[in-house]
């Protein structure tokens, strides 16, 4: 058991956007962009692709990006990370979602940076959140944490809240992780969704509920997660500039 690998979690059926990974962004797909911005900081060796759909197979091949089959049954990403973990063991697994092709690659790099330090420790990015329909999003992951900076709660609902339900401040969720061998294996041992979990479909509050601690560490604000067609112009207008 050895050092890290990063794993890019690719799922063909998305709800709101099928086949996701494959759509094109420039001339690109978008699991291509993803792989190329984690390849800036980390090694080719240490990076793999972890899908459920031979279509994105192939274009990993064709692009000479390492990937792994995994179950088309896998209820979340991390789930997906944990099925990776039983064949290939290290001692933590990085996470970059599939669906953020211009993720920062010094968030990555500060992500490993704080796991090789702490490699028993489940971690988290976040970024303050500016924009009040952001805040108001229900395709935006909030988080509130306690002033150690570990996760109290993650929610869809715009977070935290008051009387006036007006925007003060707020956080969201960064998709970069960080995941202890054992926090997987643990993980995946439960078979269906936590009841948080289901509710707020943020499959990080499974950690939660399972008593795990997870540490928030602060990223920059330039990642953009796809989850529709808004986002997908608001990455195109970004890679155009």
């Amino acid at each position: 058991m050895n050092d890290y690998l990063v794993v890019i979690p690719a799922r063909y059926n998305s709800k709101r956007l099928p086949g996701k990974p494959l759509i094109d962004i420039k001339g690109t797909p978008m699991i291509v962009r993803t792989y190329n911005q984690c390849k800036k900081v980390v090694p080719e060796s240490k990076i793999i692709v972890a899908t459920d759909d031979k279509r994105i197979k192939k274009i990993c091949d064709q692009n000479r990006i390492k990937s792994i089959m995994t179950s088309k049954r896998c209820l979340t990403g991390t789930d997906r990370i944990s099925e990776v973990a039983k064949k290939i063991r290290k001692k933590f697994y990085i996470n970059v979602q599939g669906d953020e092709p211009i993720c920062n690659p010094s968030d990555i790099k500060k992500i490993i940076k704080y796991a090789k330090k702490f490699p028993n420790q489940i971690v988290n990015g976040y970024a303050e959140i500016k924009d009040k329909a952001m805040f108001y999003s229900p395709n935006v992951p909030k988080v509130v944490f306690d002033n150690k900076e570990y996760l109290l709660y993650m929610s869809r609902a715009p977070i935290p809240s008051n009387k006036k339900k007006i925007f003060v401040k707020s956080w969201r969720q960064v998709c970069i992780y960080s995941f202890p061998f054992k926090s997987l294996k643990d993980y995946s041992s439960i078979k269906k969704k936590t009841l948080l979990e289901s509710i707020e479909d943020l499959e990080s509050n499974r950690f939660i509920e399972l008593g795990y601690q997870v540490k928030m560490l602060r990223m920059s604000d330039k990642s953009i997660a796809v989850d529709t067609m808004t986002d997908l112009k608001k990455v195109k207008k970004k890679i155009k500039k």
